[in-house]
């Protein structure tokens, strides 16, 4: 779907009855106030004056554990945006919610406001990750409460994270197969960071906590796209969004953070499928042209040029980038010796065999 426009009302910690290991609400969204109706109405009538017409919009309600907020304060922010749908001037509301603070009563509840899209904080499904992170909810919960957001029609989200404490790629590995399992519409990936005034942190400087490395995260979470694309299952985000604070200088501490880390990710992809390319079709010492459409070029040549650079070195050749505007994005096309090879990275991840 095209032109679609989020609303956010970030709700940092209303509702959640555990602190995660990796937890800080407020350094995370980046927002320090507390919300109230008022807010909540003021944040929509500012939002929909930038948003274009014939836009898809969806109010959603971030950050905490939004079905632990007690329900009288869920139906006044519910009634708020439920007001503009009636109206017509947004389309959907959803919400991000805790496995263990799903249940018939609460279902019903979110049915009546109009709510259509639900995502779950799974993290992981491995017992000892839970634990170790103090999620405080099972996969058990993760399973029941997904079986149930989709029995009541509602759309299915899960986010997952990579390099919490206890987990490694088999256990993350794991976790993406039994997400797929419980068919969610679409997923969000986060490397696990080490953010100021977190319990991680205090595990972190101790020498109790290693993050995952940057160069890691991006080879797991490229694994787990194709995975998760190749099952049907959208990903609508890998890696936490940088903000003013989330940035390595300012509130992470340690951690794979990267501005562009979806990009990364993509961009290893890419690299994949050129090398694929260049190897089963003999490029090798000449001149070789890469087609682009200009809007994925960054992510075709690599950060700091390094797809280029690698090919070039490896197969001792000189590259140039084309950019053509008509050509798909996410498509590769690359010249040599008079023939044109094509590919593309749905097409790469349809032939995985990951």
């Amino acid at each position: 779907m095209n032109n679609i426009y989020i609303i956010p009302i970030f709700i940092p910690h209303l509702g959640c009855p555990h602190k995660c290991v990796f937890c800080n609400q407020d350094e995370i969204t980046g927002f320090k106030s507390k919300i109230d109706e008022e807010y909540v109405d003021n944040t929509i009538k500012q939002y929909l004056k930038t948003i274009p017409n014939e836009s898809h919009i969806e109010v959603s309600f971030y950050g905490g554990s939004f079905t632990g907020i007690p329900l009288e304060k869920q139906k006044k922010f519910l009634s708020i945006a439920q007001k503009y749908i009636k109206s017509g001037e947004i389309d959907a509301i959803r919400l991000s919610t805790r496995p263990d603070y799903i249940d018939e009563a609460i279902l019903d509840n979110l049915k009546k406001y109009g709510v259509s899209i639900i995502e779950l904080g799974v993290q992981s499904m491995d017992g000892d990750v839970l634990l170790k992170s103090l999620r405080g909810h099972t996969a058990d919960d993760v399973c029941n409460a997904s079986k149930l957001i989709k029995k009541y029609g509602f759309t299915l989200g899960l986010q997952m994270m990579i390099g919490l404490p206890g987990d490694n790629r088999q256990r993350s590995l794991k976790t993406a197969d039994e997400i797929i399992s419980l068919q969610p519409e679409f997923v969000r990936i986060y490397p696990t960071l080490v953010v100021k005034g977190t319990y991680l942190e205090k595990m972190y400087r101790n020498g109790v906590y290693n993050p995952i490395d940057l160069e890691s995260a991006v080879e797991l979470s490229k694994i787990l796209y194709i995975k998760f694309k190749k099952n049907g299952i959208d990903v609508i985000r890998i890696g936490l969004q940088a903000t003013e604070d989330i940035n390595i200088s300012k509130d992470v501490v340690a951690g794979p953070f990267h501005p562009a880390f979806g990009q990364l990710v993509k961009s290893s992809i890419v690299k994949d499928i050129l090398d694929s390319i260049f190897q089963n079709n003999g490029i090798k010492d000449g001149l070789v042209d890469i087609y682009t459409n200009p809007r994925s070029t960054s992510t075709m040549v690599g950060q700091k040029k390094r797809n280029k650079i690698y090919l070039e070195t490896k197969y001792d050749t000189e590259i140039k980038i084309i950019q053509m505007a008509d050509i798909p994005e996410d498509s590769v096309y690359v010249g040599f010796n008079g023939q044109l090879y094509k590919d593309s990275i749905e097409n790469y991840i349809n032939k995985s065999t990951i």
